[in-house]
């Protein structure tokens, strides 16, 4: 009798190591790290001054030469899709805690954690340029965190009329005698205060294939995404020609371009939403 209990306290140990090994081996959930690329075609942006000798310059389908010296755009609403289809989202009602704002000046900010992702094998991804209508108000209450950093006075992602959120914010210089571009985009409202109503709404939905599937589990995977800003002005929906003015059709700085001319360099960035669902985006690996 003293033997056979013996064996049933070694089992139970055995039985106990195994099922910590398994769950060690084989977590509930990890994280996954969203890696952002800026480029020029396939060229990694550097950002510089009117004068710069090393910043990166570009040459849009038009013909224009543009260089950057500021790029930030808002990535929010994240969703991974796994191979059944079945959509797991990311904190997307929490913009604290799921979403961020991309600033090429801060290598730090072109990495961003996803945590607690639950295993799973994921195919897709799906995630908001900018952010979705229910959530564009200033709302420091609620998102203080995400407030602070898009209101930070390096990052300036905050319209100055106080009713929403910059989505994307492009500074740069344009022709071979360094015109100022300024291109800043984001949902506008319509009507006076206290009564605004939808005007353009700017917030993009970016649907990604995954080149191939991220496995979430023991193991962390990475997934690197390029964002090609080429398709400023030269996308697929609209070939831009920028021109500095005081008109309609000029939209090369912001107090001055129109809701219809900022709707071009949405659909630019962001995809139109139906022909066009990645905009710049593409993902370029997987690492997992």
């Amino acid at each position: 009798m003293q033997n056979f209990k013996k064996y049933l306290l070694l089992s139970a140990a055995a039985l106990a190591f195994v099922s910590c090994s398994d769950s060690d081996d084989n977590p509930a959930a990890n994280n996954v790290t969203l890696e952002f690329n800026n480029t020029f075609k396939s060229t990694t942006i550097v950002l510089g001054d009117a004068t710069s000798a090393s910043a990166t310059t570009n040459t849009s389908a038009a013909g224009q030469v543009h260089h950057f010296s500021e790029v930030k755009y808002v990535i929010s609403n994240i969703r991974l899709i796994k191979d059944d289809g079945t959509e797991v989202p990311y904190n997307v009602n929490d913009l604290d805690k799921g979403a961020t704002v991309i600033d090429q000046a801060k290598a730090e900010s072109l990495s961003y954690v996803l945590s607690n992702v639950p295993s799973a094998t994921y195919k897709q991804i799906k995630f908001g340029l900018g952010i979705k209508t229910e959530q564009n108000t200033l709302d420091q209450v609620r998102f203080p965190k995400f407030y602070a950093a898009a209101g930070a006075n390096d990052t300036a992602m905050m319209w100055e009329w106080g009713t929403g959120y910059r989505f994307t914010k492009v500074e740069g210089f344009y022709d071979t005698d360094s015109k100022v571009m300024s291109i800043h985009t984001g949902s506008t409202v319509e009507g006076t205060e206290g009564a605004y109503t939808q005007g353009v709404n700017a917030y993009r939905d970016i649907t990604l294939n995954l080149t191939t599937n991220a496995v979430v589990g023991s193991k962390a995977p990475k997934i690197k995404i390029k964002a090609d800003f080429d398709k400023l002005l030269s996308g697929a929906t609209n070939t831009i020609t920028l021109s500095t003015g005081t008109g309609m059709s000029d939209n090369a700085t912001p107090n001055v371009h129109t809701a219809a001319q900022m709707v071009k360099f949405v659909d630019n960035l962001g995809g139109n939403g139906s022909s066009d669902i990645t905009g710049m985006f593409s993902v370029t690996s997987v690492e997992n």
